[in-house]
Parts: structure tokens; C-alpha cells; sequence
């Protein structure tokens, strides 16, 4: 008798193989998904194509592409995409802004670093709730430190309909920048020295060590962070749902609550809801394929 007959014996005797053990962690796994993602993802998508109303018993009745024309038609809903498009402009660029400026800040020596640098990370790691009422608190014209420290009287901030969204975004920037610090820290960190050594020998000016040095190196995880910021951007509700109420901070996660919870159009908001995952997968492709190209350089 060989090594290998005693050990199948015992795993015989066990009852369980390699495979058996396996299959025992996989096929729970597969089933969690297949209820939890792939079910409703295809349910969702079945809906999508009829006038389902969640609210009611009635049937389901198929009305094709109807629920798509009716959308992408509506000057309504294109006035939320164009809030959101311009929501994400600048609270995307302002993360980028702030946090890779931070980042360069961070990216030399300076006593506490990893206490400041901790300290930076921590609005970020603070739940959307908590962050909205705070800086709602923040924006009240009453007693909001806001306006007394810029000396603005009672200025209103979220019922304002012009500052609403810039309220919005500035408090988005404030909670995200940190996350564009840290991954810009990673990628600066990663850059050669030698290199600046050879731009110091060469007598290069700062402005061209950045430019030739720092920004290139950095772009394909700048980008990494980007991609990421721009789709949380689109899907943003929590802080704009609590902050304001105004028509001009209506974006399209808020739209869709409304259409699906509020009004009950569940067939509409289903469709409603793959225009706008179409939308972000879109953006995310470009994104991804500008990376590419950022790399090849």
C-alpha cells in the first residue's frame, strides 16, 4: 500500500474531500449572489420595460421602450442630469484640487506628519448622515460658524437656489479630499528620487520639475482616483437629500428616490435607473481608456 491510500482512507472516512470542502464555501457564495445581485438586477430590468407600480396589486402590463422615450424625452429629468453634471464638475474637481494639493504639502518632512496626515484622513471615515447634518449646522445663517467667520451676516447657504449646489459640493470636497490625498501621497511617494536629484543638477525650476516630473509620474493613479470620485459623484444622495431641498440640488439619485418610493413608478424607475448605470458605465469607459493611454506614456 502506498503514502497516498492511507490519506484517501481518512478523507473517505472524514467524509469530506478537498472538493467537498471546496464546493461547501462556493455554491453558498453563488447563491448569495444570484438572490441578492443577479435576481433583482434581471428582475429590475424586466420591470424596466412595463407600468409595474410596487404600490398595487394590478398587473404588470409591457409597454416596451415606452418608459425609456418618456425619459430621455422629459425636460425634467434632463434638468437633473444637467444638476448632477454640473454637481460632479466641481465637486470631483475640487476633491482633485484640494487633495492632491495636500498630498504635495504632505510629501516632505514635517514634524507630526502621521498625526496631521491621520487627522486629514478622518472626515472621510465619518458616516454621510453624520457629515450633512454637521455641515448643516455649519451653513445656518443663525449660529452657523460659516458666515461669521467670513463675515457674511445671515447669508443663506442651502435655501439660496444659486449656492444650494455649491454648498452641497463644497461639503463633498471636505469629506472626499482626503481620500484623493491619500492615493496621490502613494503615487508621489513612488516617484524616483534620483530624478529630481537630475532636475536640481540641471538647474530646473519648479515649475518645470512639476510638469515633467511630478505630473506625469502621478497622472495614472490621479486618474485611479478620479474614476473612482466620479462615479460616487453620480450616485451622490445622502448629503444632498439632508443638506437642501432646493429644486437646483435635485440630482438624479434624489429624482430616482422620488419617482420609485414617493411616487411608486417602479416600472419607470426602473428604466430610469439603467439610463443612468449605462450613463455611468459610459464615463467610466472614457475614463479608463484615457488611463490607458496615460500609461503608455
Amino acid at each position: 500500500m502506498t503514502h497516498s491510500e492511507p490519506r484517501a482512507g481518512q478523507s473517505a472516512a472524514r467524509g469530506l474531500n478537498d472538493k467537498s470542502i471546496r464546493n461547501l464555501f462556493i455554491f453558498p457564495t453563488i447563491a448569495f449572489l444570484i438572490i441578492f445581485n443577479i435576481f433583482p438586477l434581471l428582475f429590475s430590468l424586466y420591470t424596466s420595460f412595463t407600468d409595474f407600480r410596487a404600490s398595487t396589486n394590478a398587473p404588470a402590463n409591457w409597454v416596451g421602450l415606452e418608459n425609456y422615450s418618456y425619459l430621455l424625452t422629459n425636460e425634467f429629468i434632463w434638468r437633473n442630469f444637467t444638476i448632477t453634471a454640473k454637481y460632479v464638475l466641481i465637486s470631483v474637481t475640487g476633491q482633485v484640487v484640494v487633495g492632491f494639493g495636500l498630498a504635495m504639502l504632505l510629501n516632505r518632512y514635517m514634524p507630526f506628519k502621521g498625526l496631521i496626515t491621520t487627522l486629514l484622513l478622518l472626515p472621510m471615515m465619518l458616516s454621510m448622515a453624520v457629515v450633512g447634518l454637521f455641515w448643516k449646522l455649519l451653513y445656518d445663517p443663525n449660529f452657523g460658524i460659516i458666515n461669521h467667520s467670513l463675515g457674511l451676516g445671515k447669508f443663506e447657504w442651502l435655501a439660496n437656489p444659486d449656492m444650494a449646489l455649491w454648498a452641497v459640493a463644497i461639503t463633498d470636497i471636505w469629506m472626499w479630499s482626503p481620500f484623493v490625498m491619500l492615493l496621490s501621497l502613494a503615487g508621489l511617494s513612488a516617484v524616483p528620487k534620483h530624478l529630481y536629484e537630475a532636475a536640481e543638477i540641471d538647474r530646473a525650476g519648479t515649475f518645470y520639475t512639476f510638469f515633467r516630473i511630478t505630473l506625469p509620474l502621478v497622472a495614472p493613479i490621479l486618474m485611479i482616483a478620479i474614476i473612482f470620485r466620479t462615479m460616487e459623484a453620480f450616485k451622490t444622495f445622502d448629503l444632498a437629500y439632508i443638506l437642501s431641498s432646493q429644486p437646483t440640488t435635485e440630482l438624479i439619485a434624489i429624482r430616482l428616490y422620488k419617482m420609485a418610493f414617493l411616487e411608486w413608478q417602479t416600472g419607470l424607475s426602473s428604466a430610469f435607473a439603467y439610463i443612468v448605470l449605462v450613463m455611468v458605465v459610459g464615463i467610466t469607459m472614457i475614463y479608463v481608456k484615457y488611463l490607458n493611454k496615460v500609461k503608455e506614456r
